[in-house]
Formats: structure tokens, sequence, C-alpha cells
């Protein structure tokens, strides 16, 4: 089983009466009328324009610009987070990736970074292609955060597998997502998950299907591990990738499964952005990452509809739990529609017998909701 994620010490607080009033101003800032509130799975985001005393004193970008506050959300934990200060880690990635928003300071429970103008992806193609320079301007991003310096990386957890050792690094993830997202998750969601076709030991039986290829070995680089629509902001076909939160050091082949498959690409299009990707590897004098590709990264793909059905059924569940009113038939139709669709990606990988129709998945959603469980409180 996975150890908990190392309490990575942060940089000294920063002292004095020139920091005391940062922090002041940044707390007016948060709470500005005119802040735009942007919230995701792990954060809450306030967009506020900067001001030029804010910006005086950070010695920073002009006062006309915008910063965000960001501000960590209480959730289920549903995927690794290796590296708790996410500020610590973008110190050393927006050294290297330019476009990278930075953040100017840490407070500790939340932090202040710098603004990228522009408009997130999901808005400018929320489905669809996206077309090939996009496409093609994505493998470089992959290329160039493959060569960020592992010795500039915070320390990753204890028992953190060591570069190359690739199906190590897929065992460490199976693992996770068995002991830290399915088990402790199954008492309060054990129905809805039987329910729907779940076995208590489908990733154990992926983990050890002796048909799977085990993996060949590659070095391991710098990954983001939740490169999508909603977190790539596009600027005059220029892209930034935010929300480095959940990176991780390991097997590249991961972060490209990942991105493929979030990124809903029809078949045609996950056949050119991998080809993209290994022409965009070799061109960075990364060849070796590509290796075993072709039997590899069907493996990733395969974990990667596995583990999501987990998330994506508990918060399918859950978010019927935060509505104002008691969910109405459209809102179980919703969440059934999405648990469906989970169970329908999962069932191969997972060797799951059946995959429920929307009617079987609303029916046990709305025992669920209606059952103790549902009553609990979430945070989530």
């Amino acid at each position: 089983m996975p150890s908990p994620p190392p309490r990575t010490p942060h940089e000294a607080p920063k002292t004095g009466l020139r920091e005391s009033w940062i922090r002041r101003l940044a707390e007016l800032h948060r709470e500005h009328p005119k802040r735009q509130v942007v919230a995701g799975h792990h954060n809450i985001n306030h967009v506020v324009p900067l001001g030029w005393s804010l910006a005086l004193l950070l010695c920073t970008m002009p006062f006309r610009a915008r910063v965000k506050c960001r501000m960590p959300r209480e959730t289920v934990e549903v995927v690794p987070r290796i590296w708790p200060s996410e500020p610590e880690l973008l110190a050393v990635v927006s050294r290297h990736l330019k476009e990278v928003p930075r953040c100017l300071r840490d407070f500790g429970d939340w932090s202040l970074h710098s603004y990228r103008p522009g408009r997130a992806l999901s808005d400018v193609v929320p489905e669809g292609p996206i077309g090939e320079p996009l496409m093609r301007t994505f493998a470089e991003f992959f290329a160039r955060a493959a060569a960020v310096p592992e010795d500039e990386l915070p320390p990753r957890p204890p028992d953190w597998p060591e570069s190359g050792r690739s199906e190590e690094f897929l065992q460490w993830l199976v693992d996770f997502t068995e002991h830290r997202v399915h088990a402790p998750n199954r008492r309060r969601f054990e129905t809805l998950f039987s329910a729907v076709g779940v076995r208590p030991d489908a990733l154990a039986a992926f983990r050890d299907d002796p048909a799977r290829p085990r993996l060949t070995s590659r070095p391991f680089c710098l990954l983001h591990t939740d490169v999508h629509r909603a977190n790539v902001v596009v600027d005059r076909r220029e892209l930034a990738v935010i929300d480095w939160e959940l990176a991780m050091y390991g097997d590249p082949l991961h972060d490209l499964a990942i991105h493929m498959v979030r990124m809903e690409y029809e078949k045609e299009e996950q056949t050119r952005v991998r080809d993209l990707w290994i022409e965009a590897m070799e061109r960075a004098g990364h060849a070796d990452m590509t290796a075993g590709m072709t039997t590899d990264l069907p493996v990733y793909l395969d974990f990667e509809y596995a583990q999501s059905v987990f998330p994506d059924i508990m918060r399918a569940a859950l978010a019927l739990t935060t509505l104002p009113e008691p969910p109405d038939p459209a809102d179980y139709a919703g969440a059934a529609a999405r648990v469906c669709r989970a169970v329908r990606r999962a069932a191969e990988p997972l060797r799951l017998d059946s995959v429920p129709d929307e009617g079987a998945a609303e029916k046990a959603l709305r025992e669920w909701y209606e059952g103790p469980h549902g009553r609990e409180t979430s945070s989530s």
C-alpha cells in the first residue's frame, strides 16, 4: 500500500512589516467585490485586479494585471498527490515553462498566483476535434515538461519507484487506487458500487491479469497528470497548462494516456496525438521515453478507464447531496448517465460482468441517496 506523501518543509515564512502588508492587502484582494470565482475539484480561485499597492509591494507585474487567490478545498481523495505544496513545485516548473503562472506568495492555508489571461480551452472548444496545431502544441508541452531537471523537483515519497521501473510505477498507482480511493470509500458507496456491477476485487483483477503485458522500462520525468480542456488557457492560439497540484514524477506514458482520455479524443485523434508526441519527444532528445509505446500505451489507457470509475461514480452520487433541493428526475437522469458512461468505459479493463442501463443506475442512485449514506455530511 502506498505510504502517505511526505510533509515537505515549506520555505521559511517571510516576516517583517512589508510581508505583513502584503498578506493584509492580499486578504483584502481575495474578497474584492469584483472577484471572479472559479471552482474546481481541488481549489477555489478568486481572480481579482492586482492594484498598484500590491504590485509595488510584490515588485511584480503592471498593476492593471489580475492575480489569482487560490484556496484548497476539502475533498474526497481520488488521485495521488505526492507533493503537498503546489507553490513549491511551481517555483521549479515556472522557471522552465515560462507560460505557467507563478506563485507570488504562499500563505500556508492559501496562496497568491499570477494570472494567465485568455480563455479555457473548455470554453473555446468544449468538445470535438481541437485541430492539429493545438495537438502539436500539446505534444511539445509534454516534451518540454520532460526536460525539467529531476534534481530540482521536490522530494518524493520514500517508497516512490526509481526512474525506469515502469511496472513498479503502475503497481504503485493501482495500489493507491485500491487502498486509498476504493477501500476507504467502500463503506459509504458499497451498495452503489455493487448495484452498478463494480466488484470489490475489480482493481486487483486488473493488476494481476496474466494477459496484461508487463511494462517496458522507461526513464521517468515530470508529469502534470491532469491535462484536459479545463486546465488549459488559450491566448492567440498559444496555450498554458495550469493547475499543477496533482503533478508527479513517473512514466511519461501515464501522462499521455490521461491526456488522451480526458480530452475525449476520437480514435483518429488519439492515433495522431500519439504520433505527434513521439515526434516531439524524439526531437527533444527523449527517444528512450518512447520505448514500448505499442504495447504499453494501451495498458495505461486501460488503467485510466479503470481507476476513473471510482471517482466518477462517487462524484455523480455526491453531486446529488449538494443540491439546494432534493434531486428531481432530471438530476437523477444526469447522474445515471455519468455512472453508466464510467462503468461502460471500465468494463473491459476491469473484466466487469455487466454494465447497467440508465434505468438501473438511476434506481441505484435513488436508493443510495435515500439511504443512510446519502445523508452523510460530505465536504467534497
